[in-house]
Formats: C-alpha cells, structure tokens, sequence
C-alpha cells in the first residue's frame, strides 16, 4: 500500500477521516496489518450520508464512449477505486473488483479512478495500455492533477470508496485483501437499496478499450532472455506475456516451440497443454546431462514455473497459486507449500534461484536442490532503505542481473539500482543512485544526482550496466567504475512506433554484442548493437496464434466455480414458449421469511434460451420461482447460472437463518425437449 505525497497532507487526512467519521459507514479503513475491528457496524441512516462530489468536468474517459456522471448513475451502486497502474498493490486487487463485478452484475458499477504517481502515468494514452495489458473492463475516469483524488481526501494507493444510488457515501477501505468487507457492505447496501425501491438493476454495458484494440503478434511482452553463443548461435526465450505463453525461438526469430495454449490458468503438463497468468523473468539452468531448465516466474499465478526443455513439459516448483498476505510475513518452507506475491524475475547463480517478489518488496532465494525457499533480502517494508540483508528494504523489485558476485536489481518504485551482496559477500544491500518513493525523473550525470523513473530491467556487461528506464521510455548505461549514468538509447519519440525508441521497455538480455530489449507497449522485440547503438526489430516466424475466448480465471474465481452446484444436462423443445423452474426443498419445519431481502439473479451462458426476467423482486421471491424462457432452435446448447440469497426461518422457535446458493443448468434444445428448465436442490 503506498501513502501519496501531498502539499497539504494533513489536510487531506482530516478531511477522508471526517468523511468516515460522519456517516458511521457500513466499515471502515483500517490499513492492512493494522486492527481490523471494525466493519460490523449497520449503515448510517441516509440522511447521515454526505454526497459524493460530481467527476470533474473535461476530464478523461477510458472504456466508455462518453463522460460519466454519479447523478446520472442513480440507481447504481457505484464502487470507486483508486488507483496507479505501476502500483503492484493496486494490481493485486483487480480480480477482487472482477469477482464483485460478476457477483453484484445488475446493480454494481466499478469505476476507476486513476490517479498518477510518476509522471509518465498522468498521459492518458500510456494508462490505456495498462487497461488493455490488466484486462480491466469497467470505466477509468484520468484523475489528471489529482482533483477528484482531493476532492474525495484520498491518501494512499489504493482506496475503495463506495456510493450509494442516490449518490451518497457510504465508507471506504485502504490497501489490498479487503475483498470480504467490500462483499460485505456491497450486500447490505444492496438489500436496503432493494427494499427501498431504490435499485436500478438493469445491466450496465459500456465501450471496453478492447474492442478497438488491434491484435499483434505478441501482446505486452514484459521480459526477453537470449542465449546467444560466440557464433550467434542459440535462443531467444520470449515473455508473451499478455498471451499468457513462453516462445522459444532460434538467433534469426525461427520459433521452435511454444510453452502455453494463450488461455490463462495454472495447468501443468506438456508445452500445448499447459498455462500460465502473465509471465514475466526467465532463467536458464543447464545440468551435468546437457539438459537445460528454463525457470519463469509466472506473476499473476503467483509461482515458479519450470520448462523441461528437452522433455517439452511444464512444472510448478514453488508456489500455491494464492496470493501471499501482505500482513504475515513468510519465513519460506517447502517451494510448493509457500504461497507468494507477484514474483517479477528470477535469477539462476550456481544452485541457487534468486527471485524479485515484486508483492513483498522483497527479494527471495530458492536451492535448486533442495526445493527450500525463502527471504534472502528486504525486510517488507516498502521503501528504499540500504543495510544489512534482511534489515534493508525495497520498493516493488522487478529486475535482475549479476556479475558472479552481488545482485543488481531494479527496483521500479523506488526509481533506483540496488546492489545486493551474494553468499561470501559483505552481507549487505547499497543503491547506485538515490531515487525514492516520491524521487524520480529522467537525469543522467554522477549516480548519486542520477534519476530514473520506475525501471523495470537490468542487464550486467563486464563493468557495465544496462537499464531498462521504463516509464522514461529509454535505456541507460551505469559505469560502475565511475558511477556515472549516461542515456544510452530512446526517448519518448519511439512512443509512436518508430525503430529507434522504447515504449515503457520491460525486459532486457545481454548476449554478445547485443542487447535484446522486450519492447512491451509496442508488442516487440527489439535487437540493439552495442557498438553502432542501432536497434532493429526482431521479425518471428511460424508463431502460432494464441487460443482466445475463454474468461480468464483468478483462483478465487475457480474456487467459486466449486462451489456451484452443477446439475445433469437437461433437454428442451425448441423455439417455444417455457419455464425455468427453481425448487428449493427447506428443511422440514421451516419457510421462507416474509420480513427479510432475499435476491435472485440468473443469466445464460452460452445460447439456445432467452429471459425475459433474470432477476426477481424481494417481495415476489417465493418458492418455487417460476421466470419465462423463449427456447432458441435445434442444436442450440448452453446452461442457466442462478445465483440467490434468501433466508428461512423455523416454524418452532422463529430461528432465522441465511443461505445462498449458485447452480448451474446446462441444457440442449432438440425436438421431444421439455418446456420447463428445472432448477432443484435441497437445503439441509
């Protein structure tokens, strides 16, 4: 979680305080690993409520044709989420926005509001990008000048604040891992909204980025590794990374194989079979046989992946495939039984994995023999501090290089290089230049006066060193003997496309005389002599297509798919006129409440059948519940999602009780069908 920097700090502080002071909000925002004993207190009374201030007028809109209004999403229940898209925490709650957004789909609107940190993220065009590259699909409002961010008195990335739809705010929460109090309150807002005849439930559709977004080869490539030898010989090891796949290629851009189907998961298996969630850094270990390991971290799977390259098969070695608190710091165990966060590059030195954990700020090590992994460097704590190993800290690591002897790391937040001491070494962490937090920018010159802005790569060369400088869309070259820093090549005129510039280069690998750069925001890579300084684009060849079309899946959204209850296949006569049909059995002696919300939803998946309802008052909740359905024609297939909250009571003791339920239908329309699509189950 990252406090911004303000002019008026206090000020601001007091004023989100009297915000939430003064509405008795349905919870409150306490950070994370701070007590969180609140947020079980009822709603304030709507009378209570401030109302939220209007968007600014002229500013900038992404993924909706036109400007949007809070008055004119009356109605709505509208979640404000703060953000900065190089902000590794504002990542990690996207797809807690995306589960909300599925479970609350006809009264919940999302919208982002994107308040820069660098300057590079303030344009409008490279906040696009970072849409496209999350798969973000509600509204972003360019919070240009930090004017809504004051407005609302804001502080710290990232922040949810949540209004009610007659405009009004309820509370807000700060930091990552709040996905149940947000649940929580979006549900209770929802039952009152729905008991007062207050809820707009009609879906909310808007012009998503993606759609007028052209399709390239590659998509965001974030890391490249090349193993060229003297003959220019050898491999280029590719990060597709918003393809969700690894292509192996030979020197000249010939593509030999590609580890991944395109579709994002945590499959292990053959390379066609496989999957991956945003691959970043790769590392190469060769063995005593000739065989070779390549080792990626996968980042949104929150593992380590490695690729048998000879067998042509994928593995999890480390990593649960959950995130990793932010609170409870791990001491490490077990490669496979350690959950991590967001781990951004790996390193192989000797037997020994090194791995940038972007989500702790810290950096991990991994014995490749024994499979035991653990914090090598960084306390946790975010913030540029130099020291002993564990005692020192780092802001968001998100690059790697080495020269035998020490760790070389770009450490992106914190805009600076940091040096860290291998095993026999001196124990200890330093930085090459003294950026931080809130001290960046695009200056060449002695390393102490240097300043980079969120650099995301290193690359070592005997005395050397290489940076990726992304948000300055350039690289630049560190002379360790001399301390100095010198731009090396780019600007922000290969933004456009040209062959001499970067846009926001992430990854960078040194083989030979060249430097292979992962052009992320113009979905290439490119090849830089280092002798002529001249940059070229390496062209691939034979490289299949990614598959497409299916969702993309977060853990939790897979452990939600478990819990539904999926019914036999079911048959229905087509093109008529029918029922779907839900029966709830209740426990002997017990009814539905006649006093308390209950809420039901369905949609379709796929074709075949259309609703002409798909979500029932609370007051004409009963059981069974009979909605109409048009059948499609013959051959047509797909299933009915229902999802419901409804609470019954005892007849005995009066006894209340709550229970929500998700089942699946799946059905097919042929002739001798059923009219009715039967939705049953018991409740114990």
């Amino acid at each position: 979680m990252k406090p911004a920097l303000f002019p008026n700090r206090r000020g601001s502080l007091f004023l989100i305080a009297a915000i939430l002071a003064a509405v008795a909000p349905i919870w409150l925002a306490p950070a994370p690993g701070a007590a969180q004993t609140a947020g079980r207190a009822p709603a304030a009374p709507l009378a209570r409520r401030p109302l939220a201030p209007e968007f600014p007028p002229g500013a900038a809109w992404l993924n909706t044709d036109r400007p949007l209004t809070l008055r004119a999403l009356r109605g709505k229940i509208v979640l404000l989420d703060f953000w900065t898209y190089g902000c590794i925490n504002c990542i990690h709650i996207l797809p807690d926005l995306k589960r909300l957004e599925r479970k609350y789909s006809s009264e919940l609107v999302v919208i982002s509001v994107h308040t820069a940190k660098f300057v590079n993220e303030d344009e409008t065009a490279n906040i696009r990008n970072a849409v496209l590259r999350y798969n973000i699909q509600h509204p972003i409002l360019n919070d240009s000048g930090r004017r809504y961010w004051t407005a609302m008195g804001v502080t710290m990335w990232p922040t949810q604040v949540l209004i009610d739809p007659t405009g009004h705010v309820v509370g807000g929460v700060a930091g990552e891992g709040r996905y149940a109090e947000l649940d929580r309150a979006i549900g209770q807002l929802s039952r009152e909204a729905r008991a007062a005849g207050r809820l707009d439930t009609r879906p909310s559709r808007f012009a998503l980025e993606a759609a007028r977004a052209p399709k390239t080869d590659l998509s965001y490539p974030g890391k490249v590794l090349a193993d060229i030898d003297r003959d220019g010989k050898g491999r280029i090891y590719i990060a597709d990374t918003n393809h969700n796949r690894i292509i192996i290629a030979d020197e000249t851009g010939k593509v030999e194989a590609v580890a991944g189907t395109g579709r994002m998961g945590r499959h292990d298996g053959a390379f066609q079979e496989a999957s991956f969630s945003s691959p970043q850094g790769m590392s190469l270990r060769r063995h005593a046989d000739g065989s070779q390991t390549l080792y990626v971290a996968d980042t949104n799977n929150h593992s380590i992946r490695a690729l048998d390259l000879k067998r042509g098969r994928v593995t999890t070695v480390a990593g649960t495939g959950r995130q990793a608190s932010v609170v409870r710091r791990s001491a490490g165990g077990v490669g496979t039984e350690v959950a991590l966060a967001s781990p951004w590059d790996v390193l192989v030195v000797g037997n020994t994995l090194y791995i940038a954990m972007a989500g702790p700020h810290q950096i991990w090590s991994m014995s490749l023999d024994s499979s035991r992994i653990r914090p090598y460097a960084g306390s946790g704590k975010e913030a540029r501090e130099d020291g002993a190993l564990l005692f020192s800290a780092f802001a968001q690591p998100s690059g790697l290089a080495t020269d035998g002897k020490r760790l070389f790391v770009a450490d992106s937040e914190s805009s600076s290089i940091r040096v860290v001491d291998l095993p026999g070494g001196g124990g200890r962490v330093q930085s090459l230049n003294h950026g931080d937090l809130f001290d960046f920018g695009d200056r060449d010159g002695p390393g102490i006066a240097a300043r980079l802005q969120h650099p995301l790569a290193v690359a070592y060369d005997d005395g050397s060193l290489y940076v990726a400088d992304t948000y300055n869309h350039k690289l630049k070259r560190f002379d360790l003997a001399s301390g100095t820093v010198e731009t090396f090549l780019g600007g922000k005129g290969g933004r456009a496309g040209d062959s001499a510039g970067f846009y926001e280069p992430g990854g960078l690998s040194l083989a030979g005389n060249h430097l292979y750069v992962a052009d992320t925001n113009n979905h290439r890579i490119c090849v830089v002599d280092l002798h002529t300084r001249k940059s070229t684009v390496l062209a691939l060849k034979n490289l299949p297509s990614p598959l497409t079309g299916e969702p993309q899946r977060s853990s939790a959204e897979e452990d939600e798919e478990k819990d539904t209850l999926v019914l036999p296949p079911a048959v229905l006569s087509p093109a008529g006129a029918g029922e779907l049909v839900v029966e709830v059995q209740l426990p002997p002696g017990h009814k539905l409440a006649t006093e308390t919300p209950h809420r039901f939803e369905a949609q379709v998946e796929g074709g075949g059948v259309t609703l002409t309802r798909t979500t029932v008052p609370s007051q004409a909740f009963t059981l069974p519940l009979r909605l109409p359905l048009t059948s499609g024609s013959t051959g047509s297939r797909g299933a009915v999602l229902a999802t419901m909250t409804f609470f019954y009571c005892s007849e005995k003791d009066g006894v209340c009780k709550m229970k929500s339920l998700r089942i699946r239908a799946p059905f097919e329309v042929r002739e001798g069908g059923a009219k009715e699509l039967k939705l049953t189950t018991t409740v114990k």
